[in-house]
């Protein structure tokens, strides 16, 4: 999950934290300068080591699952799939203090995708759909089933039905809670009866990459599983509009079904994170967030219109 900058420490991990972890499981590495990432996620901590390396340590047990999910089968993935994806190196172990187990991840060159990164946003847009059609194709025997490991990504929205309905309740009047309710309920109506297929989980600005404007890398795979692929749709409202929306649309695919469901994981995510920030002062942040969040509700409910 996608983050912004962070003070050092937090989660009680620092680079000094990450030096000894270094120094005692992978000497190795040790005389390589350890540096916080620039953009760092709310799920991990992410240390540059040196020009070529990184150290990701989960911030939180509920994380900690992504650490050998992510070990094991992205080596899996990544010969079929058309950009780079994360290369774990080394797994490490708790210790110094820390409790839980941690990678050492290969560098991966790019910018995140802002839009005024990108030239050619209706083509950025196909190279996305490309991106999961391709990881829909990948082999899923065996693969990690939707569930607690991947928050859920990937399974019936219903399991995050109560939490949208009390969003929807401390939303009222602030919002158009009966149009959010009625694609919300169509989401729930829209069962998924598909073949599981490989998701990313977090398909966002956030965690592609880009190099002159092009899509080069996907980054953090810590919600990825196997089941339905709806989720992964999320980013025709949170990035993508006019043109480019058409353009992601045409070249995904995906049935009607999935495209109610995914609606549904958008609205999910946009209502709850809109409760939580509603009464922030203007100016803050907080605020900022909220006004993001109200775009991506009426450009959902636009939409679910057509």
């Amino acid at each position: 999950m996608i983050g912004s900058q962070y003070a050092d420490g937090r989660a009680g991990i620092d680079a000094g934290l990450v030096r000894r972890l270094i120094a005692a499981q992978f000497p190795q590495w040790s005389g390589l300068p350890v540096t916080p990432v620039e953009k760092d996620g709310w799920d991990n901590r992410t240390y540059r080591l040196g020009d070529r390396l990184t150290a990701r340590l989960p911030t939180h047990e509920a994380y900690v699952a992504a650490v050998d999910k992510e070990h094991r089968w992205l080596p899996r993935l990544a010969p079929v799939l058309p950009v780079s994806i994360p290369e774990s190196l080394a797994k490490g172990s708790p210790g110094e203090g820390y409790p839980y187990p941690w990678s050492v991840r290969r560098w991966l060159d790019g910018d995140t995708a802002r839009p005024d990164r990108i030239a050619d946003l209706p083509a950025f847009a196909e190279s996305v759909a490309e991106f999961i059609l391709a990881l829909q194709r990948a082999d899923a025997v065996g693969g990690p089933r939707a569930g607690a490991h991947s928050f859920y990504r990937g399974a019936p929205p219903e399991h995050y039905d109560a939490e949208t309905r009390r969003a929807l309740f401390a939303l009222d009047g602030r919002v158009d809670t009966a149009r959010a309710g009625a694609v919300w309920k169509a989401a729930l109506d829209a069962s998924w009866t598909g073949t599981p297929v490989w998701f990313h989980g977090d398909i966002a600005h956030g965690n592609l990459l880009v190099r002159d404007g092009r899509l080069v890398a996907v980054i953090d795979f810590g919600t990825s599983g196997v089941g339905d692929p709806a989720c992964d749709l999320v980013i025709a409202w949170t990035m993508f509009s006019g043109r480019s929306r058409e353009a992601f649309r045409a070249a995904v695919g995906q049935d009607p079904g999935t495209w109610a469901r995914a609606r549904g994981w958008a609205l999910w995510k946009a209502l709850i994170v809109l409760a939580a920030n509603v009464d922030a002062a203007s100016g803050t942040a907080e605020a900022a967030v909220a006004e993001e969040q109200r775009h991506v509700i009426d450009e959902v409910l636009a939409d679910a219109a057509l």
